[in-house]
């Protein structure tokens, strides 16, 4: 049985820790903080968390310094980060890869993305455009379809990669399309864009970022686009919800900020205060628009409903398409 000074003795013990856990946040950060990118440099995520770090850096008074751990679709780093000090020195810049990893390769992978990580807040979305050859005898996406049911498994589609954001873009159009096509696999973008032109693949959801260029030169055909109204890039290119698709739009891939899961939450909140405000500078903004991406900055809250959201989504995507680890 507690008596009332066990019970005065535990109080104070709680003040004493939320006291010091006050303390450590008001003097956070005493040293560099590290994000940490599951891909390569110069890819889109990694593009997004410099712009974000330059800005954190003069508003936190320290480096933050990005930091490329890139491989097995990001799983290197996210394991690492997983395990790293809750301390709010490492955090990780992530992406869908986030939760597809732990979809498709449940027990494999050694984090838990619920369990293991504490949202700070998403960055961006990179919505993306479905892309063919000028040859190709669509000019649509319902063309597109029609083609593929003509054709069950004819009708392929490229992807930087199994489990990414454009295989499981071209699987969701599979499942909303009620139609049989083909993933091909690729070690990136580029190559997978390169046999697109070259035909030798039917088309691809790539990212806005630096494809306009391929279209208004007469090298690739954009058949719709996934943003919420007509890109100014690409004129006359409908959007996938005019195109009669209009949950295609979800596949945008997201870049968000996590820490170790047990990091205080006042750390948390400094550091999502501190993203949201660089997100909301309009030369910050300005630079987004430039990489094609369209800028979120929520709350931890926010992100966090968001992951849930997201989560059963691809759930949904996977199961229907029946995609596989590979």
């Amino acid at each position: 049985m507690r008596t009332p000074a066990n019970r005065a003795a535990a109080a104070l013990m709680c003040l004493g820790l939320l006291a010091s856990t006050s303390v450590h946040a008001q003097s956070f950060p005493s040293k560099p903080v590290h994000i940490v990118v599951g891909f390569a440099a110069g890819g889109p995520t990694d593009v997004i968390a410099r712009v974000v770090a330059q800005d954190m850096t003069a508003s936190l008074g320290q480096t933050v310094v990005v930091e490329n751990r890139p491989g097995a679709n990001a799983i290197i780093a996210t394991e690492y980060v997983a395990r790293a000090a809750p301390d709010g020195y490492t955090t990780l810049f992530s992406s869908l890869s986030l939760l597809v990893n732990a979809i498709l390769s449940p027990g494999k992978i050694k984090y838990e993305p619920f369990r293991d990580f504490a949202p700070i807040s998403n960055g961006a979305l990179l919505p993306m455009v479905i892309v063919t050859r000028p040859s190709t005898p669509v000019n649509s996406l319902q063309e597109l379809i029609a083609l593929a049911k003509r054709r069950p498994g004819e009708v392929t589609y490229g992807s930087a990669g199994h489990g990414g954001s454009a295989h499981l873009a071209g699987a969701m159009l599979e499942a909303l399309g009620k139609v049989k096509m083909t993933h091909v696999s690729f070690r990136g973008n580029a190559p997978a864009l390169v046999d697109v032109m070259a035909g030798q693949v039917t088309f691809m959801f790539y990212p806005i970022i630096g494809i306009s260029e391929y279209v208004s030169g007469g090298k690739l055909k954009a058949l719709a686009i996934g943003t919420e109204q007509r890109h100014a890039d690409f004129p006359g290119v409908p959007t996938m919800q005019e195109a009669g698709y209009p949950g295609l739009a979800n596949t945008a891939p997201w870049v968000g900020l996590l820490a170790p899961a047990g990091t205080p939450g006042a750390i948390v909140n400094k550091l999502s205060e501190e993203m949201r405000k660089s997100l909301a500078k309009p030369e910050t903004a300005a630079r987004l628009r430039q990489l094609g991406a369209v800028k979120v900055g929520d709350t931890p809250e926010q992100f966090l409903a968001f992951l849930k959201q997201d989560y059963e989504r691809w759930t949904g995507v996977v199961k229907a398409a029946d995609v596989r680890p590979e």
